[in-house]
């Protein structure tokens, strides 16, 4: 009997937000399916208890699996959903990255983070016909914006495991996802430090979840345990009496920085952030261009407001 050859780049993935934590919550098509790229999956993490029983032979005994989970990563395209005020299909990923979700109809939508009552999702993937579903998910999530290159917001997702199966497989819609702007002059027109412009070449952004799973007797959960978010950034250097990334950082005073990529309504992205902490900075070339590699820790002010990302 000839063997089923399952293709590996036709990959289906859907996600939706759980109502309670490790509760499949059924994601479906035509509203669910996420446009990712570089999907993987490590379906069966945890750890071989060894036995090390003595036996009157030599030889292995049968190990015991134990802490089993499943590590689910990607990224998606970094673009709003076209709709000022709606909520783009990502959304849900960043929800249970914790983050909060807030909509203003027709105007805008706002995420920043959490520090308790962390959503989770559920996912179902298809490679060739089987189907990987991964409950109780949370991860960490990282934006990614480089100059004349797609922006890009990277997952990595840990999930409770199940036994896939083979299943028919389904036909995502995936018209919620619109044509992404690429990184440039024109469709990033703001990034400032202080209030001021400067020239950027690339910058990343990073939650920096901890997620861990806390395997106990009756309770098995992947838990944020901690955040600790960072952006890293390389700009053009400026005179000192413009700018002075050393004396900032010697002194550790905290600056508003603000990047802004995407243009036209319903299609631009904001992340501000109101205290920045300069760590120290490095020097580079590019293009005979003397470049600074900066490093820098959002700062939180009342709690949970060391940075805001805003739609519109």
């Amino acid at each position: 009997m000839p063997v089923t050859t399952q293709r590996w780049n036709t990959k289906i993935l859907l996600a939706k937000i759980e109502t309670a934590y490790g509760t499949d919550s059924v994601p479906v098509p035509a509203t669910d399916a996420i446009f990712a790229r570089d999907v993987e999956l490590t379906p069966m993490e945890g750890s071989d208890l060894a036995r090390e029983l003595e036996q009157p032979f030599m030889g292995h005994n049968v190990t015991i699996a134990a802490d089993l989970h499943t590590r689910l990563s990607f990224r998606v395209e970094f673009a709003p959903s076209g709709t000022a005020g709606t909520a783009p299909r990502w959304g849900a990923l960043l929800r249970a990255c914790g983050c909060a979700q807030v909509v203003s109809t027709g105007v805008s939508v706002t995420y920043n983070p959490v520090s308790d009552a962390h959503e989770s999702v559920t996912f179902y993937l298809w490679i060739g016909g089987t189907r990987y579903v991964v409950r109780g998910a949370r991860g960490n999530a990282r934006i990614e914006l480089a100059a004349s290159g797609i922006p890009y917001i990277v997952f990595d997702f840990w999930g409770l495991f199940s036994q896939p199966t083979d299943v028919t497989r389904v036909t995502p819609s995936l018209s919620g996802w619109p044509l992404v702007q690429a990184v440039s002059d024109t469709n990033t027109p703001t990034f400032t430090i202080g209030g001021a412009d400067f020239i950027l070449r690339n910058l990343n952004f990073d939650l920096g979840n901890a997620v861990e799973p806390r395997m106990l007797i009756n309770s098995e959960e992947m838990w944020i345990t901690a955040k600790a978010e960072t952006v890293e950034w390389q700009m053009e250097a400026v005179p000192l009496a413009t700018w002075n990334p050393y004396a900032l950082s010697a002194a550790r005073t905290t600056v508003a920085a603000v990047v802004a990529h995407g243009v036209g309504a319903g299609r631009i992205a904001t992340l501000t952030l109101p205290r920045l902490e300069v760590q120290r900075p490095q020097v580079t070339g590019a293009q005979n261009v003397k470049e600074w590699s900066l490093r820098g820790n959002p700062i939180p002010n009342a709690g949970n407001d060391q940075w805001t990302l805003v739609l519109t």
